[in-house]
């Protein structure tokens, strides 16, 4: 039987979203202690625990087949490997970090400076956009530290709450882009493989789907029920079931997880009661 390779980081944050992930699209992995490899029990699918910056190639390789990864990881190794599905989790960004008593008014404060960075081939690609001549300092790890050790003038690295910029009394002055894990593939896989990552999108898919949404159900007076519609389109349109009270029925619909206070509120405001929000665990669009 073909099994599909997929390839996380062995340890971290994108680690435990990725597993996170695999587990709410019903897979069942049979992981031990310091296991490199793991196996789905329900699913041709399976795992291999890898450094961060060594996955891209080892899926432009062959060794994995597909892999969930930051796109930041991506476009600073540009091995080329195909971005399949954006993840919504582990956002962040990659910022260039000056320190706080620097007066940085614009990019050109970066002319002829000393920048340590863990991204070189993002960095390099920026300031030659920029038409920007700086010594870059490549460091991997504890990239902010640097200015204070005067290895460097500023750091590029990647930023995500901002707190350890300012422990180390730093400011982050310039977003060079945002990023997020995604899940991406050899350009090169086999027709059996391509149909078990199909699979495994359409799951993928439908819990995403589910993390924006809620299912609202509420209680509201005929007479207002096109009011209520207006403002519940849902997935095609609002479900509508008359209630014992003459008058009233009842409306099941799906609201944006983004738009669901703005419109409780409307809800109320034109006579709706009695609502009620449940999480949706999967959504099949």
């Amino acid at each position: 039987m073909t099994n599909l390779k997929i390839a996380v980081q062995k340890s971290g944050r994108l680690s435990e979203d990725s597993l996170t992930l695999l587990k709410e699209c019903g897979i069942s992995l049979n992981v031990g202690k310091d296991q490199l490899i793991a196996q789905a029990s329900n699913f041709q699918l399976e795992v291999l625990y890898l450094r961060n910056s060594d996955i891209p190639q080892y899926v432009r390789d062959g060794i994995a087949d597909i892999a969930i990864i930051g796109d930041n990881t991506e476009k600073e190794k540009k091995t080329g490997i195909v971005p399949v599905l954006d993840l919504g989790f582990s956002r962040c960004r990659l910022s260039i970090a000056v320190p706080r008593a620097v007066e940085f008014k614009d990019l050109s404060y970066l002319q002829g400076k000393k920048i340590a960075t863990s991204y070189p081939n993002t960095l390099k690609d920026f300031l030659t956009e920029h038409a920007i001549e700086a010594e870059i300092h490549e460091i991997s790890g504890s990239v902010e530290i640097a200015p204070n050790i005067g290895l460097s003038d500023a750091i590029c690295d990647v930023v995500s709450t901002g707190s350890t910029l300012v422990k180390n009394g730093l400011k982050e002055v310039y977003k060079i882009f945002e990023s997020q894990a995604i899940l991406a593939a050899n350009p090169n896989l086999e027709t059996e493989k391509k149909d078990i990552l199909d699979q495994l999108v359409f799951r993928i898919k439908a819990v995403l789907a589910s993390k924006n949404s809620k299912y609202i159900l509420l209680n509201t007076p005929e007479k207002v029920l096109d009011e209520v519609c207006a403002l519940l389109p849902g997935m095609k349109s609002p479900t509508i079931m008359p209630l014992r009270q003459k008058g009233w029925v009842s409306v099941h619909s799906v609201v944006q997880e983004n738009e669901f206070w703005e419109v409780i509120g409307k809800l109320k405001a034109v006579g709706a009661e009695g609502i009620l929000i449940i999480p949706i665990e999967k959504m099949i669009l």
